[in-house]
């Protein structure tokens, strides 16, 4: 397979550069869930929920609000990701970026609907489970 070179980098075939995309939107939904959800950043969040109610400046409200908002803060790790990997998609200049951009959210927020539904789906069975537990327990005490 030959590629052309741009500068340092090659050109992507489609195929790549759509596997590409189906593997950096994991890392970007992963930190995007993780920072807006999961109790590591727990107080980082409630901080902010409390600046983006309360605030009296617009400005302040809204530079906290992405960090209680998965999808808005998955396009700061987009963009972050686009600096470090100079991934860029159909096309080789600043359309590409753009499309890569709005590719990878979409494709993240995907994965972070599904994760979302899947935790749903576990928490109910947990529950479920410790409920038979509980009816277990109390058949044998009777």
């Amino acid at each position: 397979m030959q590629h052309k070179k741009i500068s340092q980098f090659y050109t992507m075939t489609i195929t790549e550069q759509i596997i590409w995309l189906l593997i950096l939107s994991i890392p970007i939904a992963c930190i995007s869930w993780t920072v807006t959800h999961e109790e590591i950043f727990l107080e980082v969040r409630e901080f902010a929920i409390k600046k983006k109610k309360f605030a009296k400046s617009a400005f302040v409200r809204k530079i906290f609000y992405p960090l209680t908002c998965e999808y808005c803060f998955s396009h700061y790790v987009t963009i972050l990701m686009l600096i470090i990997t100079r991934y860029t998609l159909l096309f080789t200049d600043w359309r590409g970026y753009m499309i890569s951009g709005f590719a990878l959210v979409w494709v993240a927020n995907i994965y972070m609907s599904l994760f979302g539904l899947l935790k749903v789906d576990i928490r109910k069975q947990r529950v479920e489970t410790e409920e038979v537990e509980m009816e277990m327990k109390e058949m044998k005490h009777d």
